[in-house]
């Protein structure tokens, strides 16, 4: 009896051993391609010379399993960065990193001094949830002085907005893009949360305001209803038609 048991944990240990091993070479390897997924991305950047040339490198852009393709209609997505690139934000947060592609684009049109923080949660419903090793090349999406803080956490959480609060050291956000959960509750929370952080002649942002399948759009469009009337608000929408996607804009 002593005996079997003691071969089970053995034999329990040994997988568990194994298992780790596997995911620390797993990792290793992601730092890797992460480092060289960088060095690519850096030389092809200094190439661009508009924001079309962004979008399209964020679009084509591919090493193995790295890619930072956006999950935005490409023509919507150029309108909101021109609107951006008047702007020029000097505080920026986006709900949601996903595989970073807005993350890539916000930073290319945001001020060369700005501070921009990431917030994604770790096996997100909604496409959220990047593995540790891509810190690194989304921390690299910064350029001159820009400083990128990339937050793994719920944004629903107490400790969460207190971390975007420390970051911004009592600065107003310039811009904020919600695009994390999008259950009604979810976005609804997310906009009551953060928008008390967005300095007044500032900008909100939402994605997925064109009704779609529920897996895809939540309950977004129907929050995007009842808010926007609220303020003055813009929507880019490429077709009503396209079941999801679409930005919605407002000004606070």
């Amino acid at each position: 009896m002593l005996r079997r048991a003691f071969l089970q944990v053995v034999a329990k240990n040994k997988i568990l051993c194994a298992t780790s091993k596997l995911a620390l070479n797993y990792t290793n390897f992601g730092r890797f391609l992460s480092m060289i997924a960088t060095i690519k991305l850096e030389k092809i950047v200094n190439k661009c010379h508009s924001i079309e040339n962004y979008v399209n490198l964020a679009y084509s852009f591919q090493l193995g399993p790295i890619s930072i393709r956006p999950a935005q209609v490409k023509e919507e997505i150029i309108q909101l960065l021109r609107f951006l690139a008047k702007l020029r934000p000097t505080t920026v947060c986006e709900i949601g990193t996903a595989g970073g592609g807005t993350l890539f684009l916000f930073a290319k049109v945001s001020h060369p001094n700005a501070i921009i923080i990431s917030i994604d949660l770790p096996g997100g419903p909604f496409g959220g949830g990047y593995p540790e090793w891509k810190a690194s090349l989304y921390k690299h999406f910064a350029y001159s002085k820009q400083r990128i803080h990339l937050i793994r956490g719920d944004s629903h959480d107490l400790t969460t907005y207190q971390r975007v609060k420390k970051i911004l050291a009592g600065k107003k956000l310039d811009f904020l893009f919600i695009d994390g959960d999008h259950t009604y509750e979810g976005v609804k929370k997310d906009f009551e949360t953060y928008s008390s952080l967005v300095r007044q002649g500032g900008i909100i942002s939402f994605h997925d305001i064109v009704p779609g399948s529920p897996e895809n759009v939540g309950g977004v469009p129907k929050f995007w209803n009842e808010i926007k009337h609220r303020y003055k608000y813009r929507e880019i929408v490429k077709d009503w038609k396209q079941n999801g996607y679409g930005i919605g804009i407002i000004y606070v």
